[in-house]
């Protein structure tokens, strides 16, 4: 719609992941070089947590675009799986075919096909996108999986890359034998606010156009909304190029990008961050209790609420309190 007004050739803010768009802040440089060591470390396991939208799946493209083809992937994107369905998705990203099998049979194969692998002088990498929707036991399913090795080394390479609560699953006390199988873990952060302005100058020259299509005095204005996102950025720029555009407008300056802000009714980054917090802790603690309820849990005796409530609910409430303390002092 706005191409040609604005001499570009392409949509340089598509939400879509697209390697040739990546921008490559120093932040995504160390997890895309963390990927690697994954495929050529011995002991490769790697972990990559980041936001929402801070371009997770991006740099998992660009590292396949960059592997050799004698290195075996198999990329799991659908993660809400069973344990027998994580090995049916894994050997089938692998050619076979193993939907008639049972789950000793599955482990057979797959075991077959790493050593068949290994023998032939091939890596085996296992990359699972959205891991923090992965439950305990399909996480120590990959935990096994990833125990096959010689003397010297692993034979298959595992990188798992999820928002922030997969930190928070594997440190759990029962995943304890996983995460010492972490060789590393890093969590990738927002873009910082003067990367932020290069993210949008690069993404408007990749799409063939120049980087004065924005003006600086934009910069408080989309930090404040986005958090440097990368998704929300995207967002709120290719909503700001329509603004213009539609208001015959050369160039979009902070009075474009506040209409923009406007037309997409979005709160500031911070307030949005804090409200989804409140409304997370609210959908996780349930319905509030009633008198009555509370009177029936104070009746109880101790040993009784003990022995209701196991180790992981504990964790689970302590996490809770955590998250609530950090938000009460956020809110001041």
């Amino acid at each position: 719609m706005y191409l040609d007004y604005f001499g570009i050739e392409d949509f340089p803010f598509r939400l879509t992941p697209d390697t040739d768009y990546l921008y490559m802040s120093p932040c995504h440089s160390r997890a895309l070089s963390y990927m690697e060591y994954a495929i050529f470390n011995q002991e490769g396991f790697v972990v990559i947590t980041g936001e929402i939208g801070c371009g997770k799946t991006t740099l998992i493209q660009k590292l396949l675009s960059e592997i050799d083809e004698d290195i075996q992937i198999a990329k799991i994107f659908q993660t809400q799986l069973d344990e027998v369905e994580l090995l049916q998705a894994i050997l089938v990203e692998f050619g076979l075919n193993p939907f008639s099998a049972k789950k000793v049979e599955l482990l057979n194969m797959l075991n077959q096909y790493l050593i068949d692998s290994y023998m032939n002088n091939r890596r085996v990498v296992l990359i699972v996108d959205d891991a923090q929707k992965l439950t305990k036991r399909v996480l120590s399913e990959i935990c096994m999986l990833s125990g096959v090795e010689t003397q010297k080394e692993k034979i298959l390479h595992v990188i798992l890359v999820g928002q922030p609560e997969l930190n928070q699953t594997l440190e759990s006390p029962d995943m304890e034998q996983l995460l010492q199988r972490i060789s590393l873990r890093y969590h990738m952060r927002t873009l910082k606010k003067e990367e932020t302005i290069n993210y949008i100058k690069h993404r408007i020259q990749v799409a063939g156009g120049t980087g004065d299509i924005f003006t600086d005095d934009i910069l408080d204005v989309l930090y404040d909304y986005t958090g440097g996102t990368p998704r929300l950025i995207n967002t709120l720029s290719d909503t700001a190029l329509t603004c213009a555009y539609a208001e015959g407008q050369e160039t979009v300056d902070k009075e474009i990008m506040l209409t923009a802000v406007e037309e997409l009714q979005w709160k500031k980054y911070e307030e949005y961050k804090v409200s989804s917090l409140s409304d997370v802790d609210e959908q996780n603690n349930g319905k509030q209790m009633g008198s009555s309820e509370l009177d029936k849990l104070a009746a109880m005796a101790p040993e009784h609420l003990a022995s209701r409530i196991s180790s992981q609910a504990l964790v689970e409430i302590a996490n809770q309190l955590k998250r609530l303390v950090d938000y009460l002092e956020k809110k001041g």
